[in-house]
């Protein structure tokens, strides 16, 4: 698939450290981060997976769980232990940031993103570095199916010409007043569905904390929107992935198929 946008180019002299927080609890696939039928844990998969970037010179799990924080330790990895009373990832993230001054861009990876491949993840840190006014970077992918609009866990994303989002959300954006199905295959793709995965600007990033959330947030249970509410940027590029993390029972099942090297059933 041809980019969106232009394809970013890394500006020099800039450091980015990914940051991959994990928290033990998770209501769907209790204890996943720990989970390990493929002879390694869920967050050292993940883990692996962000020291294939290019782009980052560092890798660091933010935790509140000491489980996690041993288990990152023994195969290896950096952890760091952070505040369990964090009300989203990003908080947790800012209080990571904090100590590590060196780095101009963090990268948050979610730990249930094991496939997420090195592109996409430099992708994203080269789009921000591309776009110095934007506060924040992300990747969306086009939908190619019908169903995906009405999944509210299917986030959509709307973006200008340049590439910036305009909004996100869980209903069909824009909105098919007049169904075309043509627009699911079409090379300039109408509905795109957004990545989860994050490029922020330190200064940015340590500021979070005190924005108040939104009613659009709120709302829609997006914390992207809080960015959008403040009036800052967030500047999205085009990729060709579209990623499945590990939320459910049967998305581990299918992914320790994957990584078995055989065909699910």
């Amino acid at each position: 698939m041809p980019p969106l946008f232009n394809e970013p180019t890394a500006a020099t002299g800039q450091r980015t450290v990914i940051v991959i927080p994990a928290r033990l609890a998770s209501t769907r696939l209790p204890r996943k981060m720990l989970l390990d039928e493929t002879g390694k844990s869920l967050i050292q998969h993940t883990y692996e997976a962000a020291c294939r970037s290019r782009l980052a010179q560092r890798v660091v799990v933010a935790t509140d769980s000491v489980e996690i924080e041993s288990a990152v330790r023994a195969f290896g990895g950096e952890v760091q232990m952070t505040d369990p009373q964090h009300p989203s990832g990003t908080d947790r993230i800012a209080e990571v940031a904090v100590g590590l001054p060196e780095f101009d861009v963090i990268l948050n990876l979610q730990g249930d993103e094991p496939e997420m491949p090195a592109e996409v993840l430099d992708a994203v840190i080269g789009c921000l570095l591309a776009h110095p006014t934007a506060a924040v970077a992300t990747a969306a992918c086009p939908i190619r199916e019908e169903v995906l609009l009405h999944d509210p866990s299917c986030v959509k994303v709307v973006m200008d010409g340049g590439g910036r989002a305009l909004y996100f959300s869980r209903s069909p954006i824009p909105y098919p007043r007049l169904w075309d199905p043509a627009w699911l295959t079409s090379d300039s793709p109408r509905f795109w569905q957004h990545i989860g995965l994050y490029a922020y600007r330190r200064d940015f990033l340590l500021g979070y904390p005190q924005l108040p959330p939104s009613p659009a947030e709120q709302t829609e249970s997006l914390e992207q929107l809080r960015v959008l509410h403040a009036g800052l940027a967030i500047q999205v590029i085009a990729v060709d992935h579209r990623g499945k993390g590990i939320d459910t029972p049967a998305d581990y099942t299918a992914f320790v198929t994957r990584h078995r090297g055989v065909s699910p059933a």
